[in-house]
């Protein structure tokens, strides 16, 4: 068994038996990505030399303390929108281009802590704010299947790395699907925790209570690992719980008898293209010839899932990004003629169109004579979709949907067409608005060869449903 091919466990176990050594498995990792990403271009910042030290240092550790790390040789690419001390944190934006934090993000203390490698930092949607990395200072990320079409977003750059197998794992941030969509695209395993299951310290925000760090693999079962490792406490996050995630073996068992899915009319409505709804029919029939229980559901108020969502987000978003002005830190225009415009300038030239696009229409929700008519209204149907799930989760023990509409498309078809661009995000955001826990699994691939994710939602705090759905998805399709 190669490495590449190896789940973490697999790894991790060789490493600690001293069959292999992290020098090793990090250098075939940064080879990987210097043979791949001129291509691909999932890393924004390729760390080799620091990766390097790290190996041998882990190297150089004890037995005993090799033990205690359950990601320990592990190669990881971090989203560039999550802080890394002494490492240049962009957001992908000319904004904070030479922004180098003091601290580190409280997941990448985790990673760290459990013997994990950060091998770069990987590409992403200007802010996180986008479904395709197109709107990225530092070019388009391209799909590893295809390199025609877009990995999707905005964590495209940490999925399309772990799709092509240039690192074990990664870790992004999902919003409205940011995690679950471009792994649907790319071929890989994205979860979405519940919402305050993972610190957000050290998260570059953009929509503070939407927002949520997850882990992106090509095993379930390293998501599972994954997400133990970074669910820890912490009291720098007041929205953190602090209710860490326990990776039990037990989970990982294809026996679904008597498990209940429920199954959404309005998430297999009209727009849901062929390819995508023949893969997860099939799967529905494999899951219920397994002892499935298909619960046929109606969530009327997810048709309004996409609307309430981008008020909601676009006006937290207005208000996080107000903190670049050019003042504190980050980018500032030069040859200006006062204040005002030094600010005017700053925003305008350190901003891209989507981000400009975000801002406008979330201070005009938030404007006086508009806040009640619209962010006041997508509030109350943010409670309206949580109920709907609550609703559900009385009949079933989770729900299956599409992850994305259609396969990836071609880089450039849509970004000119903002509308349907938020289209495509029509089946992830309502598990953001809910706060409850999503997984994107690969299904069967479309008829041309490219990947299809279906995604699964459970109550809060149950991803150890999700993991042992995923399980058993992951070995019907192998």
């Amino acid at each position: 068994m190669t490495i590449s091919k190896s789940p973490v466990n697999n790894l991790v176990d060789q490493i600690q038996r001293g069959e292999l050594c992290c020098v090793d498995v990090v250098a075939q990792s940064l080879a990987k990505i210097d043979k791949m990403d001129k291509s691909i271009n999932s890393f924004v910042s390729v760390l080799h030399e620091m990766a390097m030290n790290r190996a041998e240092q882990l190297d150089k550790l004890s037995a005993d303390e090799k033990k205690k790390m359950p990601l320990l040789g592990v190669a990881v690419g971090v989203k560039d929108n999550i802080c890394t001390k002494g490492i240049t944190t962009t957001c992908a934006s000319r904004m904070l281009k030479n922004f180098v934090p003091m601290y580190n993000a409280t997941v990448v203390d985790a990673l760290l802590n459990a013997g994990a490698v950060i091998v770069g930092k990987t590409n992403l949607d200007e802010f996180a704010m986008g479904s395709t990395t197109e709107t990225s200072v530092n070019g388009i990320t391209h799909n590893p299947c295809d390199s025609e079409r877009i990995p999707g977003g905005s964590s495209g750059g940490s999925a399309a790395a772990v799709g092509a197998k240039m690192v074990e794992v990664a870790v992004g941030s999902d919003t409205g699907g940011s995690i679950r969509q471009p792994c649907s695209h790319c071929g890989a395993v994205g979860l979405k925790p519940t919402y305050g299951r993972v610190s957000r310290f050290g998260l570059v925000a953009f929509a503070s209570s939407l927002d949520q760090i997850g882990p992106i693999t090509n095993d379930i079962r390293d998501a599972g690992k994954l997400l133990s490792v970074i669910s820890q406490p912490d009291s720098r996050d007041s929205t953190c719980a602090g209710k860490p995630f326990v990776d039990d073996q037990s989970l990982y068992t294809s026996d679904l008898k008597g498990l209940r899915i429920g199954v959404p009319d309005e998430y297999f409505a009209r727009g849901l293209s062929d390819d995508v709804r023949t893969s997860i029919q099939k799967l529905m029939d494999s899951l219920k010839g397994q002892g499935v229980e298909l619960v046929q559901l109606s969530m009327p108020n997810l048709e309004y899932a996409i609307a309430a969502y981008y008020i909601l987000c676009t006006a937290e978003a207005s208000s996080n990004l107000a903190r670049y002005d050019g003042v504190k830190y980050g980018f500032r225009a030069e040859k200006v003629d006062s204040l005002d415009d030094m600010y005017a300038q700053t925003r305008e030239q350190g901003f891209g169109s989507e981000v400009k696009r975000r801002i406008m229409l979330g201070t005009y929700v938030l404007s006086s004579g508009y806040y009640d008519a619209y962010y006041l209204k997508a509030a109350k149907v943010r409670t309206l979709i949580a109920e709907d799930f609550n609703k559900a989760f009385g009949t079933c023990d989770a729900v299956i949907a599409p992850v994305a509409p259609t396969p990836a498309f071609k880089i450039g078809e849509k970004i000119s067409d903002p509308l349907q661009l938020y289209l495509t995000d029509i089946y992830t955001v309502s598990a953001n608005l809910a706060g409850i826990p999503g997984v994107s699994v690969p299904c069967w691939k479309s008829p041309d060869g490219l990947p299809i994710g279906v995604q699964f939602l459970s109550p809060k705090w149950r991803e150890d449903v999700l993991m042992k759905i995923g399980f058993a998805v992951q070995n019907i399709v192998q």
